[in-house]
């Protein structure tokens, strides 16, 4: 009998100690979707945006077309330092979508920052893009890390081989990080884009967080399990 309470306790006492380590990949994160309606999120038309198959589900068709990009806003206020870590996938990995930080969106309902874009391959799949700032839209290609001085001098070098997409219908894994300067983006693990922005016209500290839908041919786009952590 005490050999087994003590090989109960031992049992105990382990997983007390690997149940931090188990955990705490995510501790700080809270989800900003619920899986299930489009609560705490608004965009301009509506029309696009549903919830299906527990995710977030952003469509154009022949009948619906997308003639302008589209954007879903999180309303839970403007984001400064965090993390965001977010599952998606397009159908078929066929179109172009992207998740919008650190940005605004102007009176047309353009959305103007910093984007991770969300494409089938090449240079712009899991890149940093700079939308409709003036400034050069690819600004870190996949697999490169960027540095932008106090005058706006943009300095691009090439890192490793850029990280692929998962096979058409599987969920990709985004990772980004933002803390002051410095952002981090991770495509299924592994990093893909590096920016240091220090420019003074047009860096930005924060701003609104939210997915796109591109202009263009028919597409889907789909988004689950998003966790945000603001950092202090």
């Amino acid at each position: 009998m005490k050999e087994r309470s003590s090989y109960t306790m031992c049992i105990l006492l382990l997983f007390t100690l690997l149940n931090p380590l188990l955990a705490g990949e995510d501790d700080g994160f809270k989800s900003i979707f619920d899986g299930k309606t489009l609560e705490g999120w608004k965009a301009p038309d509506m029309s696009y945006w549903t919830v299906q198959d527990g995710a977030i589900t952003a469509q154009s068709t022949e009948s619906n077309p997308c003639n302008s990009n589209q954007f879903l806003v999180w309303q839970g206020g403007d984001v400064a330092d965090f993390e965001l870590k977010a599952k998606f996938r397009l159908a078929k990995n066929q179109g172009n979508s992207g998740i919008q930080f650190r940005s605004k969106i102007d009176k047309d309902g353009m959305g103007i920052g910093y984007q991770a874009d969300i494409l089938p391959g090449g240079s712009w799949c899991g890149a940093l893009a700079d939308e409709y700032t003036g400034r050069e839209p690819l600004m870190v290609p996949n697999g490169h890390k960027t540095v932008v001085d106090a005058d706006g001098k943009r300095n691009c070098t090439f890192v490793s081989e850029p990280v692929s997409l998962r096979e058409p219908g599987e969920w990709n894994d985004y990772h980004i990080i933002a803390r002051g300067h410095h952002m981090i983006l991770k495509l299924n693990g592994q990093v893909s884009a590096e920016f240091i922005d220090n420019d003074e016209k047009n860096f930005a500290a924060s701003g609104i967080l939210g997915l796109q839908l591109r202009s263009g041919p028919p597409m889907k786009v789909q988004f689950k399990e998003i966790l945000l952590k603001q950092l202090p």
